[in-house]
């Protein structure tokens, strides 16, 4: 059943990376909600490739239909939103010579009462930002969210 705290589509999200649950609580949490979402990992110095990673793991979960350009199109946005908060507005990364190390997170889902409010999509993202110098990085977070 959803209620106020649940139905939040990008706090769980972040939840999902955040807090140490186990596999089998996220799946019971996300089924009765009638949710579906997948996460990973990427480290890179190129935003192209970060963007790859996440489609390509909402894509395998079947989470987003590559064939639908409306489930890519606002799976793309939600990804540069998030990555826009990881990068503090700038998308660059090795061009600058900067590096992330993130897991992401992708939840698709209806986080509104009203059916005829839709699905939306939510990508999260935490790690490390910095120099390509192992231990001069620091902490950082994005969210994205974006109606299919």
């Amino acid at each position: 059943m959803k209620t106020a705290g649940n139905n939040r589509i990008g706090k769980n999200a972040m939840l999902l990376l955040l807090t140490e649950r186990s596999e089998e609580d996220w799946n019971r949490h996300f089924n009765e909600l009638n949710w579906s979402y997948c996460t990973g990992r990427i480290g890179s110095m190129d935003s192209q490739k970060i963007v790859a990673a996440i489609e390509t793991a909402a894509k395998r979960s079947d989470i987003v239909r590559e064939d639908l350009y409306r489930e890519m199109h606002s799976l793309y946005h939600a990804i540069m939103e998030a990555l826009m908060g990881v990068t503090r507005g700038h998308t660059q990364l090795g061009e600058i010579l900067r590096t992330v190390g993130l897991s992401f997170s992708v939840v698709r889902g209806t986080p509104y009462p009203q059916e005829e409010e839709g699905e939306w999509i939510a990508v999260a993202l935490y790690g490390t930002i910095g120099a390509p110098v192992k231990g001069l990085e620091h902490e950082t977070i994005g969210l994205g969210i974006n109606h299919m």
